[in-house]
């Protein structure tokens, strides 16, 4: 769990761990981000490896981000409600930034720290995807200069609903949106819109038309 708090969980899931004959200890300082395994043993210990996990006392999530701690990670909404794939990225890039220290589990499990511990370099979601807990989710689409598809011919606004704004959307997880792609324009979608408008010098409509499209895809990031 982020932060401090009396951990009955904890206590409830290392037995169980030790049962199983998971070993409760990884190996000395790595050359890159901890193993999978490490981070199934993290969510184990904190929700039972549940990603809708809602405690009700502000920590949320397979992790069990405390909503400032989210958000100081570019995390948007709740962590409970977005996906694994979310999720698991929003804890690598906590882990760069301060390492084991935000979980209590982690010293528990006498997890051990390696060279991107702290290393504050923001990692991608292609760098998080190994982590196990996406379900085999493919990676957000590259960054600016990818291949963009072309416009579809279509000004799209609040309440819209196309299979084209589902492509706007997993564009912009490649900016930590966070998207699961409903194809749907809503509050989150406008948010979106109006970011990489106000970072490109375009008109802050809220429209979704071809200045905006092609931003996404070759303009500037909007964070």
């Amino acid at each position: 769990m982020i932060q401090n708090r009396r951990r009955t969980v904890a206590r409830l899931v290392l037995p169980a761990l030790a049962a199983m004959g998971l070993q409760l200890t990884t190996p000395a300082t790595a050359s890159a981000d901890p193993a999978s395994s490490a981070w199934a043993k993290l969510r184990m210990c904190e929700s039972s490896g549940r990603y809708a996990t809602n405690t009700g006392n502000g920590y949320y999530g397979a992790y069990q981000f405390d909503l400032p701690t989210w958000r100081s990670v570019g995390g948007q909404g709740r962590p409970d409600q977005a996906t694994p794939a979310e999720q698991d990225y929003r804890a690598l890039y906590l882990y760069r930034m301060r390492g084991w220290q935000p979980w209590q589990c982690a010293g528990m499990l006498k997890l051990a720290a390696d060279a991107d511990a702290r290393s504050k370099r923001v990692p991608s979601y292609a760098e998080s995807a190994y982590m196990g807990g996406g379900g085999g989710l493919p990676a957000p689409p590259p960054g600016p200069g990818g291949p963009k598809p072309a416009w579809p011919g279509v000004v799209y606004r609040y309440g819209d609903c196309a299979d084209p704004l589902k492509t706007f959307q997993l564009r912009m997880n490649a900016f930590g949106y966070g998207f699961t792609g409903t194809g749907c324009y809503l509050e989150k979608t406008r948010t979106a819109v109006l970011d990489l408008q106000r970072a490109n010098g375009i008109k802050d409509s809220g429209l979704l038309g071809p200045k905006t499209w092609d931003a996404a895809w070759t303009g500037k990031p909007p964070r």
